[in-house]
């Protein structure tokens, strides 16, 4: 299997799953935060698609999907926000619609999958962040992305199952 291949797999295995997280709720139950404090669904989705369309275009050097979606949005939030280290209060200002979050996470994974198709083994060692020691890789990158974006993917799958268990999802 060529790395394309295999990374485009890897990307797909989260954007194939961000629909059925969202799909079916309504604008109040993707807002809805666990315990009346942790991370709504909407933000999760958000987050995670924000860190993806982030991290790829900067290891692209292409400009993120965002700036077309920011508006749409309509967050109060800076323009550059990724959700990284938000307050409880920023999490709350994430409230909308699941189609929007699945639109942009399509968008995302789209502009991903571009940037995938010609990567190659030797791409995988390119440095993309020398703030770090050591130095972090195309690969390590990669592998940070996915599986940030998995632990999220999962955790809003967790929040849609306690609102099923509590009886308040819509149905």
């Amino acid at each position: 299997m060529e790395v394309s291949a295999l990374l485009t797999e890897m990307f797909d295995r989260i954007a194939q799953r961000v629909p059925s997280v969202v799909d079916g709720l309504t604008d109040d139950e993707l807002a809805d935060r666990p315990d009346g404090r942790g991370n709504s669904i909407a933000w999760l989705v958000w987050h995670l698609s924000r860190i993806q369309d982030d991290h790829i275009a900067d290891a692209a050097g292409t400009e993120q999907v965002w700036t077309a979606w920011r508006d749409r949005f309509g967050l109060d939030l800076p323009d550059d926000d990724t959700g990284y280290g938000h307050s409880s209060d920023d999490v709350a200002k994430v409230a909308v619609a699941g189609s929007l979050l699945v639109g942009y996470h399509r968008a995302v994974a789209a502009a991903t999958d571009e940037f995938l198709s010609d990567i190659g083994a030797t791409d995988l060692d390119r440095i993309v962040d020398a703030h770090y020691d050591p130095a972090v890789t195309l690969g390590v990158r990669l592998v940070s992305i996915v599986g940030d974006c998995l632990q999220h993917l999962g955790q809003a799958a967790y929040a849609r199952g306690l609102l099923a268990g509590a009886g308040t999802l819509a149905g």
